[in-house]
């Protein structure tokens, strides 16, 4: 009874939280975490052999960036539960490219071809292993991800709110938890299954988040506006007060006291 109690608890305030986030956001979200799995398929190839790297980094860095974002508006405990719901959906998604793969029909762009017919079954179908090492490797990674961007950011007293906080936790995070992603899931996959050397792991794992961070870099100014309007806006202010009743005492941001400042000046002038 307990147990359907807590389950019956996180749904709820998973809907409650997922209400106050923005759709597109929401979307943008799960779309990153379906998609990064798909083009992980894709090898890119630099001719040597200890370097290996998937073009997911393309798509992969939106899904941190994202966290980053919710955990420092909504705190790290709602950005697990939304990675959680991704996650779901993502099996979902990946349950629904595996039927795809296995009912009968040719792929338009295999030209009747029954070896390419059959690569892109196999590329949209996956596998077990790697689904469960993607699975393993997301959550582990998003974990790590939302719960060191906040204590990271509770380190910063004088401007938390500001850019440059926004910033470094951003990068310290997202570069430590990428790693993490990018190092499960080639040990659990492509050093168990693809025949990969610890020494591709390793050097694929530390490349392909060296690309994701950089741009993560490029793209966080958009995802720092986002957040900052979301703010001003007081977007998500039933979910703060309902679960995450600290984040309002939080310091505001040199801007936000000057318009508070303002508010009272004119309020005394009437």
């Amino acid at each position: 009874m307990c147990l359907c109690k807590k389950i019956k608890d996180f749904f709820t305030e998973a809907d409650v939280l997922l209400n106050n986030i923005p759709s597109l956001f929401v979307s943008l979200f799960f779309l990153s975490v379906v998609g990064m799995n798909l083009l992980a398929n894709k090898s890119i190839n630099f001719g040597v052999d200890w370097l290996a790297l998937d073009t997911a980094f393309l798509i992969s860095w939106l899904s941190f960036l994202t966290m980053d974002v919710i955990t420092k508006r909504f705190g790290p405990r709602a950005s697990i539960i939304v990675s959680l719901v991704a996650l779901l959906v993502n099996l979902l998604f990946a349950f629904i490219f595996f039927l795809v793969s296995v009912i009968p029909g040719t792929w338009s762009t295999s030209n009747e071809n029954k070896e390419i017919n059959t690569a892109f079954d196999e590329s949209f179908g996956g596998s077990w292993f790697i689904i469960v090492g993607s699975a393993t490797a997301y959550i582990s990674s998003a974990v790590i991800n939302n719960l060191l961007n906040w204590f990271v950011g509770k380190c910063f007293k004088g401007d938390p709110n500001g850019f440059c906080a926004f910033a470094l936790r951003s990068y310290l995070s997202t570069a430590i938890a990428q790693f993490v992603d990018n190092i499960v899931f080639s040990s659990i996959v492509s050093l168990s299954f693809f025949g990969w050397s610890f020494l591709q792991c390793l050097t694929a794992s530390f490349t392909k988040m060296i690309f994701e961070l950089i741009i993560e870099v490029i793209f966080s100014p958009v995802g720092y506006m986002f957040l900052r309007r979301m703010e001003k806006q007081n977007i998500g202010q039933q979910y703060i007060e309902m679960y995450q009743i600290e984040l309002k005492d939080l310091p505001k941001t040199e801007e936000e006291k000057d318009e508070n400042n303002d508010g009272e000046k004119d309020e005394r002038l009437f």
